[in-house]
């Protein structure tokens, strides 16, 4: 299939390589071009613009920061939508913004001649090499129909949840109690970490309890180092990333009149630890920071 993909983040890039792999012709394009050297090497070509990206393609994906982005790559000088649409593609959102922007961005391909469907992902960079995400789709049934192929390369489980929208909004849903338990992880360790147990064998010992999560135990090498005081590695989820999900969540909360006040206190420590440098390091690295500078 002839793929066109925007977005060559850590998310989209890896993405994009599994696509390759997985046989489908595939075009990228992204801002900042030094991202684009590896896709090309491995089978990829280049578009000039989003507007190029869009000519041929029978698919196009998108994965990009915030509303700003898909905006300004979709509806700008030379965004997908630029240009005529005679071969009516389908796009496939799978970034990470509020239930109202997709909603918005959905009418406006459907009015330029295409079709729509969300898709935002559970899962971090190696899920997304591997073809191991968790698709959360939302469109309409035929539409959901057209992108399911290709959203089965990409995710080991895809659910269609609703109309365009029910994938946003069940996205920031399941992305919340992680995001607010690496906070919760370093408060859990502060508390024990004067006994000078293993941080391998804590970590399995916790994904045992009723209140271990599932990341401790995909992730149990990365959590282990964070326990330790070491560094996790490459960010899968970077702390930057994830104060921006937060403030989607607490954002999407106020469109629908409530609040969510562990979220919204969860951001705070989240910006505190960015402003001390860590906004490029994995979200385990909240972990580290929490409970080393309590002196626990």
């Amino acid at each position: 299939m002839k793929i066109g993909f925007a977005g060559m983040g850590r998310m989209g890039s890896a993405m994009a390589q599994r696509l390759l792999e997985k046989g489908h012709s595939v075009a990228v394009w992204n801002r900042s071009q030094d991202k684009l050297a590896p896709l090309q090497q491995a089978g990829a070509t280049v578009a000039a613009s989003p507007a190029d990206l869009a000519r041929d393609a029978e698919v196009i994906i998108t994965s990009l920061l915030d509303g700003a982005a898909l905006k300004d790559v979709y509806t700008g000088p030379q965004g997908l939508l630029s240009a005529p649409l005679p071969h009516a593609p389908l796009f496939i959102d799978m970034s990470t913004v509020l239930p109202e922007e997709e909603i918005a961005l959905a009418k406006q391909v459907q009015a330029a001649g295409g079709a729509f469907v969300e898709c935002p992902v559970g899962g971090t960079t190696g899920p997304a090499r591997t073809g191991n995400l968790l698709g959360l789709a939302g469109g309409a049934d035929a539409d959901f129909e057209r992108a399911r192929p290709v959203l089965a390369d990409l995710c080991r489980r895809v659910e269609h949840v609703g109309p365009v929208g029910a994938g946003a909004s069940l996205k920031l849903a399941i992305n919340l109690p992680l995001l607010v338990y690496y906070q919760s992880l370093g408060e859990a360790y502060a508390l024990c970490r004067h006994l000078g147990l293993d941080p391998e064998w804590l970590v399995d010992f916790l994904a045992e309890t009723s209140g271990g999560m599932n990341v401790l135990k995909v992730r149990r090498d990365v959590m282990a180092k964070a326990l330790a005081g070491k560094d996790p590695g490459p960010a899968g989820f970077s702390v930057d990333g994830i104060r921006k999900d937060l403030r989607t969540m607490v954002a999407a909360a106020r469109a629908i009149g409530t609040e969510l006040p562990v979220a919204a206190r969860t951001l705070a420590i989240y910006d505190e630890a960015s402003r001390k440098g860590l906004g490029d390091s994995d979200g385990a690295a909240l972990t580290i920071d929490w409970a080393f500078r309590t002196g626990a």
